[in-house]
């Protein structure tokens, strides 16, 4: 008899983003430089502790793309950089 191996979610979404690993990269440069961007043009420029923050988990990002990390570490990375963006961008936004 063969043992039915139960995957959670996440571990389902990281076997199948290693099949779709060169779509997943396009969009994950794109929105992780897009946001990291903008949340930088939104007035972390100002700031040198802001842009830090913003700019060492992006550029980790797209370090850990062009290193053909393993997905599981590219993901992780760019929900990460995508939160705090999204956070500076809500921040400056709410700020000016």
């Amino acid at each position: 008899m063969e043992a039915k191996v139960h995957q959670s979610k996440f571990e389902k979404l990281v076997s199948d983003s290693e099949f779709n690993r060169f779509g997943l990269i396009c969009v994950i440069l794109t929105i992780v430089g897009c946001l990291g961007g903008i949340a930088v043009g939104m007035g972390a420029l100002g700031n040198t502790l802001a842009t830090s923050v913003i700019i060492i988990p992006t550029m980790i990002t797209l370090s850990l793309l062009l290193a053909v990390a393993p997905m599981k570490w590219i993901m992780m990375a760019g929900i990460v950089s995508s939160t705090i963006d999204i956070l500076f961008i809500v921040y400056f936004t709410l700020l000016a």
